[in-house]
């Protein structure tokens, strides 16, 4: 099943009509600017974005993605369609309906989309595509660039670091954890800079603080399997929590609020989100918010679509880093008194170093 929608920036509301797989979407919606709206002029660019199975309501990076094309079409005046799917099988054919709509740009959010724009963009040479969270790769997985195709992508191991230094650094049991959906790249560069913050934190600290949950030297760990079933989250969470972990960061989407939920539970278990800050889109959670590990994912969708209406579309690769501001990690907000003054103050000299480049955070997965 999936869920279209289509805005235009200017003027009324247009019926929408797609076929795919022989079967119509199961709703279509039309909306144009409310009555005194302030909008920018109407330019003939269409920007559309097509979400992995977690879908745009997800707290995550599907959200952060529809966020910054809704921006965009607020700014610059674009038309914009955005697809939401509910399941893996939705891809093929919700890219397939958005190529059918003459869409000047297509994004596909997440790594899982990775197929479906590939093969999209090779058959359809006079569209752009982009493509959130991977680079494309040849039927051996060894790196390809397509004309048309450009990857959105985030080197998130840095922002994880400090993450993993900050939950080492107020942890009181001396263990935290992190696990993911999937065993993807753009899911392990999390949890490998969670990891060295941990390991950087005890060789400073003289601590032993036990990172459960990923082995960064074998690139081995814990895994939902998927990207969707909180209980999954919650279930593996509970697992950590009885062995004593008490910061966990789950790196699995919608997933992820699964663990939220087991760490509220408990009454004394810290969460680090990921992606975008929790605190504020998952405000049901935000006592226990430690801080989160940030994608400016919304940010390079909108820069994406400003290059393509300005005619300025190039498939050079985006890579956020924290010294470009496309990562970051959040405020503590109310867990800031939690957080002791000399991790606070590491953490501030460590974000310095990784910008001017005198400490290198690293992953396999790295961009």
């Amino acid at each position: 099943m999936k869920k279209i929608i289509q805005v235009a920036a200017l003027g009324a509301a247009t019926a929408l009509v797609l076929t795919a797989c022989a079967s119509a979407p199961t709703a279509t919606t039309t909306t144009a600017p409310s009555a005194g709206a302030t909008t920018a002029a109407a330019v003939s660019y269409k920007a559309c974005m097509v979400s992995d199975a977690g879908g745009f309501e997800d707290k995550s990076f599907n959200q952060s993605g529809a966020e910054g094309l809704d921006k965009a079409k607020a700014d610059l005046g674009i038309e914009e369609v955005k697809v939401e799917s509910t399941a893996d099988t939705d891809f093929t054919p919700n890219v397939d309906n958005l190529v059918s709509q003459d869409c000047n740009l297509i994004i596909g959010v997440g790594f899982n989309l990775a197929g479906a724009i590939q093969t999209a963009a090779n058959a359809n040479k006079t569209i752009d595509f982009a493509l959130v969270d991977s680079a494309f790769s040849d039927a051996d997985f060894k790196p390809v660039t397509l004309e048309n195709g450009k990857p959105l992508l985030f080197n998130t191991q840095e922002a994880a670091f400090l993450a993993g230094y900050v939950a080492a650094g107020t942890s009181k049991t001396g263990k935290v954890a992190t696990f993911g959906g999937m065993q993807l790249p753009s899911v392990s560069i999390f949890m490998d800079g969670f990891s060295d913050g941990v390991a950087k934190y005890n060789a400073d600290f003289g601590k032993t603080v036990a990172v459960l949950g990923w082995d960064k030297a074998a690139q081995t760990g814990s895994f939902t399997g998927d990207f969707d079933n909180q209980a999954n989250g919650q279930n593996l969470a509970k697992g950590f929590i009885d062995q004593g972990a008490d910061v966990i960061m789950p790196v699995a989407g919608p997933v992820g609020l699964g663990a939220a939920a087991a760490a509220k539970a408990a009454g004394n278990v810290m969460i680090v989100g990921v992606d975008a800050d929790w605190y504020n889109t998952a405000p049901e959670y935000k006592s226990i918010i430690l801080t989160s590990v940030i994608k400016e994912i919304g940010q390079s969708v909108y820069d994406t679509v400003k290059q393509g209406a300005d005619g300025q579309y190039t498939s050079e690769p985006y890579v956020g880093t924290l010294a470009n501001k496309g990562i970051d990690i959040a405020p503590f907000h109310d867990l800031d008194a939690q957080v002791p003054a000399d991790v606070k103050t590491k953490v501030t000299a460590l974000k310095a170093s990784i910008i001017d480049g005198s400490l290198k955070v690293d992953s396999p997965s790295a961009n």
